[in-house]
């Protein structure tokens, strides 16, 4: 890849190009890898790599043509109005408000400008109904994109963009690098999702990174959430959309407890007997978390991570979930010689198990990453559970991404007091979002109960109808404390030698002890300190302010360190 032209350097050996190829990277997305090597502190070939460069082709110009409109309601109307006139806005409505058709009127509006549109999911988990939504408008004029299409499939897509026959993409954050020209319109839907920050470098925000690059080309950049991030709803212009499009009741029951209980299965039962859809959700997949000793209280760790197992007893085994590593399910304790051992909080495999197992005939559509691990299998859970040949959709946080189906009227939340106790300084924020997330799922078309097992009802209570009226709250919290007040970043140290990484931590705070605007928040063992046999460090930063945060980064910046600006995970 050519950045630009210089004269020869004489203090290194170069070679002479041996041919052109017909793919290059325009001045633009140059200029945007050069802003996320220096934001995210990556190289520029780790930032531009994720660009797919254009080819000598010419794009095709998009051809005008007559598309049915959405018939909005009077909230609607107002809110996309009020959209048209804004180049960066939070569309922050309830729920079940209405939100796709308002996405298709300014799609619509763009189209009629000859112009594009990205629009950004957090996953593809959400795609297969919204493509059918997109695709009732604009038929074969979309393209779906994530990284799980094949190399086949990916140059399917961009021989169709080259002839001018896609006018949207459409997909995880991944859409945002493709090479589309005349972009008008980039919408980042369920904009409160941490999918759309990447976990590995570059370390990039989509969402972030979205607004970035509309600002540089000229796009409007609508954001969207019925529960959206305390840093968006702070920063952006907000336009409200406060009921949802069909009224229904929906009746919140809290009850106590941790597991599966019987009059839990005795709800689920009588739903299921007459004729109606359920949806449960647990905050772990797989068996159990943890396998651990009733006598010494010895967890069963993976040997490479400081972590407990996942037990998974369809395979016998246990398995790591940062490392992969798999080993046979013990009988007796490693350190007291105790057996048998037992296990902490239910999973969903185990939850099927129990609901299978109690209710005669019902059928269970299990639903997190262990189960839906290809597109395909999701389109077909999710078709069987449309067409009812599944009566309950079971599982964890995957449940939470915007599915939308009319005849789910018991919905069962397990397990949020675990989120709301994580230690992380967005676990209210998180806890409170999963479960409108959740309990938005069910109610859409007829009236609904919602079960909730927590020992934290009054706090959720007090928010469960008004979720701006919490940011409004988190927000007096998070004054001079957290973002969006202030700017966080942590430093991530991994080494085979514990001491090594102890004594690179040292050193690295020494130098940042220089820097007089940042504050050292703490330093020391990361949470999980040991994964796939690297000792873990990490310190976190403070600053009222960017700039100092971002100079006093680059300045400790080397290949011992990972740098994670605005991080969303602390683990």
């Amino acid at each position: 890849m050519v950045v630009e032209e210089t004269t020869k350097p004489t203090d290194f050996e170069t070679v002479n190009i041996l041919e052109i190829g017909d793919e290059y990277y325009t001045e633009e997305q140059i200029e945007i890898s050069q802003f996320i090597a220096k934001y995210y502190f990556c190289s520029i070939g780790e930032a531009i790599n994720l660009y797919i460069p254009y080819s000598d082709r010419e794009i095709r110009d998009i051809e005008i043509e007559e598309i049915e409109s959405p018939n909005l309601s009077k909230a609607q109307q107002k809110a996309f109005n009020a959209l048209l006139k804004k180049d960066l806005a939070l569309l922050f409505g309830v729920t079940g408000a209405g939100k796709t058709e308002i996405f298709i009127s300014l799609i619509i509006e763009t189209l009629k400008q000859r112009q594009r549109t990205i629009f950004l999911m957090p996953e593809i988990s959400l795609t297969p109904q919204m493509e059918r939504r997109l695709r009732r408008y604009f038929n074969n004029k979309i393209a779906i994109w994530h990284s799980k299409l094949t190399k086949k499939q990916k140059q399917s897509i961009l021989d169709r963009l080259y002839r001018g026959e896609i006018y949207i993409i459409a997909g995880a954050r991944s859409a945002l690098f493709t090479p589309i020209k005349d972009v008008g319109l980039i919408i980042i839907d369920e904009e409160h999702d941490d999918s759309y920050k990447s976990m590995m470098k570059p370390r990039y925000h989509a969402r972030d990174m979205a607004i970035y690059i509309g600002k540089k080309i000229g796009a409007k950049v609508v954001l969207s959430s019925a529960t959206p991030t305390l840093n968006s709803y702070y920063k952006y212009d907000t336009i409200r959309l406060k009921e949802p499009f069909i009224k229904t009741e929906k009746r919140y029951i809290f009850i106590e407890g941790d597991s599966l209980s019987k009059s839990i299965l005795d709800k689920i039962e009588r739903n299921f007997k007459i004729g109606e859809q359920s949806l449960l959700f647990i905050p772990t997949r797989g068996n159990f978390k943890y396998l651990y000793c009733p006598s010494c209280g010895e967890t069963y760790k993976c040997p490479n991570c400081s972590v407990g197992m996942a037990l998974h007893a369809k395979y016998n085994h246990l398995r790591c979930h940062y490392c992969n590593h798999i080993q046979p399910i013990p009988e007796i304790c490693d350190s007291c010689g105790y057996s048998p051992l037992t296990t902490k909080r239910i999973g969903t495999a185990e939850a099927k198990e129990i609901v299978e197992k109690n209710i005669e005939g019902i059928v269970v559509e299990q639903f997190d990453r262990d189960t839906i691990t290809t597109p395909t299998k999701l389109k077909k859970a999710l078709e069987r559970f449309e067409k009812r040949k599944s009566h309950i959709l079971l599982g964890t946080q995957m449940l939470s991404k915007g599915h939308d189906y009319a005849n789910i009227t018991l919905s069962i939340i397990l397990g949020i007091d675990y989120i709301l106790g994580i230690s992380d300084y967005r676990a209210r924020e998180k806890a409170m979002s999963l479960l409108i997330q959740i309990a938005g799922r069910s109610g859409r078309a007829k009236s609904a109960d919602i079960i909730i097992q927590s020992v934290n009802g009054d706090f959720f209570e007090m928010y469960i109808d008004d979720y701006e009226e919490f940011l409004k709250d988190e927000l007096e919290f998070a004054k001079d404390l957290y973002p969006p007040f202030v700017t966080l970043a942590r430093v991530l140290i991994s080494n085979r030698s514990e001491e090594r990484a102890s004594k690179t931590t040292q050193e690295i705070v020494s130098k940042l002890e220089n820097f007089k605007e940042i504050e050292i928040v703490g330093y020391g063992k990361a949470p999980i300190e040991k994964i796939a046999n690297r000792y873990r460090y990490q310190i976190l930063l403070r600053s009222p302010k960017k700039i100092p945060m971002l100079k006093a980064l680059h300045h400790i910046n080397c290949s011992k360190i990972e740098i994670d600006i605005d991080p969303v995970e602390f683990h």
